[in-house]
């Protein structure tokens, strides 16, 4: 069957929906790309103080996202880590969900430049992309809003073009990925994690009555 999308989890999402929705995606031939979360953003803050060079500050929030990787997989019987492409597919083969540490991989393909405008977002849509995968951004918001969501006036989203999202000065989205959908001519799905349930009905194809939230960035 193969890896049939791409899930990245918002590092907002851990600990515990992180962990339950990873339990979640057994059997749905899916890759789990876990956002860097809090250890990330710490990093961000040091660097806002102290100023370390941007490629020490890609590679360590890079190295964030590996650390909740391993945590989460450490929870959850039915993932195992991938260190490269080919393990994740036999991982997937092998009946459980690979969680990728993408820090070998991208040490090897090193698409990015070193920028704070690179998250787990794009490389989430980087991967997907080499596989032909489907790509779901899970957050911890419905999608994508006019503004941020607990502004007065803030209007939901449901569906998107990139070029009209490149305008927005910030979303529960990385700065990056709307260029990188439009470079790739493909689309992707922002939704709620905290509703796992949400998540495996973007993923079934079987199911076209969404009756939820959530927002379709068309890149194509």
């Amino acid at each position: 069957m193969g890896i049939k999308q791409v899930v990245k989890i918002g590092g907002s999402l851990f600990p515990d929906y992180a962990i339950e929705l990873a339990k979640q995606l057994k059997n749905t031939n899916s890759l789990i790309i876990l956002g860097g979360g809090d250890f990330a953003n710490l990093i961000r803050k040091y660097d806002d103080e102290i100023h370390f060079s941007q490629e020490t500050t890609h590679w360590t929030a890079i190295d964030c996202m590996d650390i909740i990787a391993k945590l989460v997989d450490d929870k959850v019987d039915s993932t195992k880590l991938a260190y490269s492409i080919e393990e994740a597919n036999k991982i997937s083969d092998d009946g459980f969900t690979p969680i990728f540490i993408v820090s070998r991989f991208l040490k090897t393909e090193d698409p990015f430049e070193c920028s704070w405008d690179v998250t787990s977002d794009s490389i989430a849509a980087y991967v997907s992309h080499f596989l032909n995968a489907k790509l779901l951004i899970v957050t911890n918001v419905n999608g994508i809003y006019t503004q941020e969501p607990k502004e007065l006036g803030s209007t939901f989203i449901s569906k998107i073009d990139a070029k009209t999202l490149l305008t927005f000065q910030e979303s529960s989205i990385d700065v990056m990925l709307p260029s990188l959908l439009l470079e790739f001519g493909t689309n992707c799905y922002v939704v709620n994690g905290k509703c796992p349930e949400w998540v495996l009905s973007l993923i079934d194809d079987n199911i076209n009555d969404y009756n939820f939230d959530y927002t379709q960035i068309i890149g194509e």
